[in-house]
């Protein structure tokens, strides 16, 4: 009987029974991945039942689908996992892991913000953030980066809404401009509220004006320790929001050549495929880079 046509039985299991494929499409596992799925399970458990066919050895089973959730439950001190039971021949076992992890939409993640106000909901319930950074397993300074999403502004909460800003990414480093210089937020603001209809600000652009108002207030700072020490100072320190005030709406909000020719060598394809696994809907590739490196972080933080 076809896998397709075999029929599914729910169980609760000793993990002690259930044997790793030696065949099994995943062979490779990173250890901090492990570690943060185990965190889990130790709070709620195998949420997702592993997929078992029953082994040569009579009451034993192996993993078709679901070796990470068997290794992690072990991590955790598991007794039992719950796990549905189907006939699968071998040569049809390496197909449906195969088809498993390129199914995409099948596990996909939340949406940044959504993700960020769920987070934010549990944390709420402890008593400090030291508290609910412990609870998921991670660092404090992941928690206040993961809960960024869920405290936007008014005004950039109602551009990112209407699909004037490229990401949720993108709105974090606006709403962490403003709180730096809301002077030049407010001009850049102004600026992507003028955006004609299908058009929106990068996370780039961003980045950009956040790293100016950085280097000038290292230059600022610079300026004040020449004064102190009784040298005299080089250079002046401009207001930046001021000079941007005077560049036609919009103007220098437009990527130079350089840049866009980079992004275009990249595979729009793969980009959007790992969009796609990433739950991410527009396919941007600055946002698909910083949720990688956010799970990088996280994977190396835990």
């Amino acid at each position: 009987m076809a896998f397709k046509d075999s029929s599914s039985d729910f169980q609760i299991v000793d993990i002690t029974l259930i044997e790793a494929d030696p065949r099994h499409a995943r062979q490779n596992i990173d250890e901090g991945n492990l570690k943060g799925l185990a965190n889990s399970i130790q709070k709620m458990g195998v949420i997702h039942p592993l997929l078992v066919r029953p082994a040569n050895t009579n009451g034993r089973y192996t993993v078709v689908v679901g070796e990470r959730r068997r290794q992690a439950a072990l991590l955790a001190g598991e007794k039992t996992v719950p796990v549905i039971v189907r006939a699968c021949a071998p040569d049809e076992t390496l197909e449906v892991q195969v088809f498993e992890n390129i199914g995409l939409g099948v596990r996909s993640a939340l949406e940044p913000r959504d993700m960020a106000n769920a987070i934010q909901a549990i944390a709420e319930r402890f008593e400090s953030p030291e508290e609910a950074a412990q609870h998921f397993g991670r660092a404090p300074t992941w928690l206040a980066q993961a809960t960024a999403a869920a405290n936007l502004s008014e005004k950039v909460t109602a551009l990112l809404d209407a699909g004037k800003i490229s990401s949720t990414g993108a709105a974090v480093q606006l709403e962490k401009l403003s709180k730096k210089d809301e002077a030049k937020a407010d001009v850049l603001i102004d600026q992507i509220e003028q955006l004609p209809e299908g058009e929106k600000v990068s996370r780039k652009i961003v980045d950009n004006a956040l790293s100016e108002v950085s280097a000038g207030r290292k230059k600022k700072e610079s300026v004040v320790s020449d004064a102190s020490s009784g040298e005299p100072a080089i250079e002046q320190v401009t207001s930046s929001a001021a000079s941007a005030a005077s560049i036609p709406p919009w103007e220098d909000l437009h990527e130079p050549d350089q840049i866009s020719s980079a992004r275009r060598r990249v595979s729009q394809d793969k980009v959007r495929l790992v969009a796609e696994l990433l739950g991410l809907d527009d396919g941007d590739e600055e946002e698909v880079l910083i949720r990688l490196i956010d799970e990088f972080l996280a994977q190396k933080n835990s």
